[in-house]
């Protein structure tokens, strides 16, 4: 397609998935990302795909295991109480080296919470979320566009590295419909030496494992997976800076709250306050880069999130907190006004702490 279409995100997800060469969807129905199995159940009969409704989260991530190890591109999408029941295994699939990609419309919790738009997995996604020493890459977007531009880059990303990645959106961007325009994938899909494809005339077969009894082979394998947790941390960090470059105040926000945050500092510039803004969006790698500079010549930092305060964390530690950094949150499912943003700003500039 090239002229723009008016779509929902959840929708958009689906079919930039489509785009990117998906042609299998395990999942399980649950607010407020349902629009993406309910298009993949449509969409996959029509080119030759498998739709799989699964009996449950847990049934679909192991599924996708089962795909991604066979070779295929494929893909599963929940929000987040369902992204919990297939932590175990995404930490399989991160373990034994497979590429797909992992979609969290994020919902207010903790439990099952509420169906409206949260930023509270932030934790869940960056650190792991299951056990062991593993990382997702986990994209976040901040728009309709980039839920499709993003989706086709997470196929990309989880076969060069051939890890999972995550694509951490909300109920607010899910929900919400702007025009898109779909490209190309922007890679063909890698040829996989390594798929459980049969033996076809080689003599040793493939092997597929995330199971290691003897500790000098698991060791091994770690020591592999953080060599390339630390290419990945090299190479991909992605992110955005507007008007950084005299700001005395820097925003970081990532997702929707990125939007509202933008619409702040341009408020708080009309009023004469030097703001900027951050946006990550890579959250793992989390981008320390601008931030290391950054440190260096603005006053402050303010985090503003959906959340009781996970990623601002993040944000301290990329600081190195050379410079204070603030954070205002809001949770449950509430979403804040370009307004309440603003008199955070001027709280700081203004010599008053944050909440």
């Amino acid at each position: 397609m090239s002229e723009k279409v008016l779509m929902k995100g959840n929708e958009a997800i689906a079919e930039a998935a489509i785009i990117a060469g998906c042609r299998h969807y395990f999942g399980y129905p649950i607010t407020p990302q349902t629009e993406i199995p309910e298009l993949m159940a449509k969409r996959m009969p029509q080119i030759g795909g498998t739709f799989v409704q699964a009996e449950s989260e847990i049934a679909a991530i192991n599924m996708v295991f089962g795909a991604a190890g066979a070779g295929a591109r494929t893909m599963t999408s929940s929000s987040s109480p369902g992204i919990s029941l297939k932590q175990e295994g995404i930490s399989y699939i991160a373990a034994a080296e497979l590429p797909c990609v992992i979609v969290n419309i994020v919902r207010g919790g903790p439990g099952l919470g509420g169906i409206q738009p949260a930023q509270s997995d932030y934790f869940q996604a960056t650190k792991g979320g299951g056990h062991g020493d593993y990382r997702n890459i986990v994209l976040a977007p901040n728009s309709v566009q980039e839920m499709v531009d993003l989706t086709l880059l997470a196929f990309d990303l989880a076969d060069q590295y051939r890890n999972p990645v995550m694509l951490l959106g909300d109920g607010a961007l899910g929900q919400m419909m702007e025009p898109v325009e779909f490209k190309t994938s922007s890679t063909t899909p890698v040829a996989k030496p390594w798929a459980l494809t049969g033996l076809r005339g080689r003599k040793i077969p493939n092997v597929v494992n995330s199971l290691f009894l003897q500790p000098e082979q698991l060791e091994e394998l770690n020591i592999r997976l953080q060599k390339k947790y630390a290419t990945i941390r090299n190479n991909e960090p992605r992110w955005e800076e507007i008007n950084t470059e005299d700001a005395e105040l820097v925003l970081v926000a990532y997702g929707i709250t990125s939007r509202i945050a933008h619409s702040a500092m341009d408020k708080a510039r009309q009023e004469g306050m030097k703001v900027g803004l951050l946006r990550p969006i890579t959250l793992w790698p989390f981008p320390v880069q601008p931030f290391a500079k950054l440190a260096k010549t603005t006053k402050a930092f303010l985090t503003l999130e959906l959340s009781a305060g996970q990623m601002v964390e993040d944000v301290m530690l990329a600081t190195k907190q050379l410079k204070p950094v603030y954070f205002y949150g809001r949770t449950g499912g509430m979403i804040p006004s370009t307004e309440e943003f603003y008199q955070e700003i001027v709280k700081i500039i203004n010599g008053k702490e944050a909440n």
